[in-house]
């Protein structure tokens, strides 16, 4: 009743009163529910931490596993790619391998390993450089020392050992010394084709030979493959050839000697020799002499190889025939000069008497009858005025007089006056005795087995003449002890004195022999060349080409022509003495006899 009297009594107060009562409930139930729903939702945000956390951690825990158990390297590797931004792939190249024509290696890359350190870490570097010389013997101890301390994080110690070397140093336990991955080039043949073949720096870069001039092609880069090379030369032409010139070096006192075998048909070089040579592997024990290419750097004045070009010459012109001939009684005299015969004959001689027994008053005249500017024009087109096309870095380029006049055009006609190297020599007698043609010499392999197209410089009926003028020489010339019994050679000996600061010396000769077999059908052209003979007991003092470097020629090509797969042929036979024959006349037009 109480209730309903207030009410009754205050109606209005009791409203009001009410819903106070009412909002004050609402709130609080509302601040209640808000706090739950805060604290669910932190507890909700520790949990996935929590989660996350944890998850980081197992990943953690997995890559130190995985490091302890496959080393560092792989996975620093793996991230680099994912944030580093996307590169073109780069070709890693080892330095292509050299070959022969056979297949042989000439040239190849290994792995080795290289020393270096960290001066840093190095705790005593006298120690740590005495210990290295326990092991290297040839180390520079107080040169490592002082790069052991050095302020810098890496300095090599040396590069390129071997593995026993390796195992060695590492059984040291020096501090700060590590091993480095690399690559070294080897050759396998030494000192056999050094010159042709070229060498490497301690980097692998090519600075000689064909290792230089074909550097890019073996080396590739980062948008290229290396490319192996595959040369002409024929390892066992190049043994046989560096034998021969070895032992007549050897036997006449020679300071140095050079020499050739080319293919007549391709222009391609099965050997080429340049002695004293080196051992590519170690270069650097070397002189600078041993490493000058004699065969394509080197010129000389030939002597009296340079008849064949004047005869091919006078006979392609017509100046001159088998028929003519020259008076050779008395020596020439012309500005000051005299040019006379080593061996006179004092008379009439007949052109190929003056080739045969190497007359130079014979050849000068010949010469002059020709005339200094078409003598110079024919030299040209045999490249004898120009450096020589040929894939090698070391070319020398001709050396020609200041003037080309009478004189000089019959002093060059005997090989004096005009210094040409070994190269240019053989590449020109090619072109003499292979019918005309001249091709540039290559020391590249041939793919096709068909002749190489050159240009023309004599007919063909001109180069058979001189053929057969080249066989005359052996059979009854200079050049007797050239001779290789059933392989039809023949050739042009070629004596020259050494001009030394602008004088010749007299004691200093250059002895070349430059041959072709087999004359009937000429396949290949072998030079000789020795550097200062001496004559000994069993050339009688003698030291002229005749007896020093022809008889070079006849041991090799007995050697090489099995080699070649030239067949021995009766030189004595009706068939082949007929294709060998060269008519000769006396000074009354009369065909003689010798």
């Amino acid at each position: 009743m109480t209730d309903l009297y207030v009410s009754h009594q205050s109606p209005t107060r009791m409203s009001v009163g009410s819903r106070q009562a009412g909002s004050a409930t609402t709130s609080k139930i509302r601040l209640e529910g808000s706090a739950k729903e805060t604290l669910e939702q932190g507890r909700n945000r520790l949990v996935v931490a929590g989660v996350l956390f944890a998850f980081c951690f197992v990943v953690l825990a997995g890559r130190l596993i995985g490091l302890a158990l496959t080393g560092v390297g792989s996975e620093v590797e793996d991230v680099a790619e994912d944030v580093a931004p996307k590169a073109a792939p780069i070709i890693h190249n080892v330095r292509a391998p050299i070959y022969d024509r056979a297949g042989n290696i000439l040239a190849v890359t290994l792995d080795t390993v290289s020393l270096h350190a960290n001066p840093k870490k190095v705790i005593d570097p006298v120690e740590a450089a005495q210990k290295l010389s326990t092991v290297l013997k040839d180390l520079d101890v107080k040169a490592v020392e002082r790069k052991l301390r050095l302020k810098r994080n890496f300095v090599w110690i040396e590069r390129h050992l071997t593995p026993s070397q390796q195992k060695a140093i590492n059984n040291l336990g020096i501090p700060g010394v590590y091993f480095r991955k690399e690559e070294r080039r080897v050759y396998p043949m030494g000192v056999l084709a050094a010159h042709l073949v070229g060498y490497t720096d301690i980097d692998n870069r090519g600075i000689a030979g064909a290792e230089k001039y074909f550097n890019e092609q073996l080396a590739g880069g980062s948008d290229r493959h290396a490319e192996a090379l595959h040369l002409s030369v024929d390892l066992r032409v190049q043994y046989a050839l560096r034998d021969e010139l070895s032992r007549y070096m050897s036997i006449f006192q020679a300071i140095g000697a050079s020499g050739m075998v080319m293919d007549v048909r391709s222009g391609e070089i099965l050997g080429m020799v340049s002695l004293p040579d080196f051992d590519p592997n170690r270069p650097s024990d070397f002189p600078n002499d041993s490493k000058f290419n004699k065969a394509t750097l080197g010129v000389y004045e030939m002597g009296s190889t340079f008849k064949t070009f004047t005869t091919a010459m006078a006979l392609e012109l017509k100046t001159v025939s088998l028929r003519n001939g020259y008076d050779a009684t008395k020596p020439i005299r012309i500005a000051g000069f005299r040019i006379r015969d080593d061996h006179p004959k004092k008379r009439w001689l007949s052109v190929p008497e003056i080739y045969m027994y190497s007359s130079n008053i014979g050849t000068a005249k010949m010469a002059d009858d020709v005339g200094p500017k078409r003598h110079r024009a024919f030299l040209e087109r045999l490249g004898l005025l120009r450096r020589p096309n040929i894939e090698l870095p070391e070319v020398g380029a001709p050396i020609l007089p200041p003037r080309w006049n009478t004189l000089e055009t019959m002093t060059i006609s005997f090989g004096h006056g005009l210094s040409v190297s070994p190269l240019q020599l053989s590449a020109a007698t090619s072109a003499i005795v292979n019918g005309g043609i001249y091709r540039n010499p290559t020391i590249l392999k041939r793919d096709a087995p068909e002749e190489v197209q050159g240009r023309r410089v004599i007919s063909e009926e001109t180069s058979s003449v001189i053929r057969r003028l080249m066989r005359l020489v052996v059979e009854k010339g200079t050049g007797k002890q050239a001779a290789a019994k059933g392989y039809l050679v023949g050739g042009k000996t070629g004596t020259a004195e050494k001009a030394v600061n602008g004088r010749y010396k007299r004691d200093a000769l250059v002895t070349s022999f430059v041959s072709a077999f087999p004359m009937d059908d000429p396949k290949y052209v072998v030079l000789a060349m020795l550097d200062e003979p001496k004559g000994n007991a069993s050339t009688h003092g003698f030291r002229s080409a005749g007896w020093t470097t022809a008889p070079i020629i006849s041991r090799l090509i007995s050697r090489i022509g099995p080699i070649l797969g030239v067949k021995p042929v009766d030189e004595d036979s009706d068939k082949v003495r007929k294709r060998m024959f060269i008519p000769t006349y006396s000074r009354e037009k009369k065909l003689a006899t010798f």
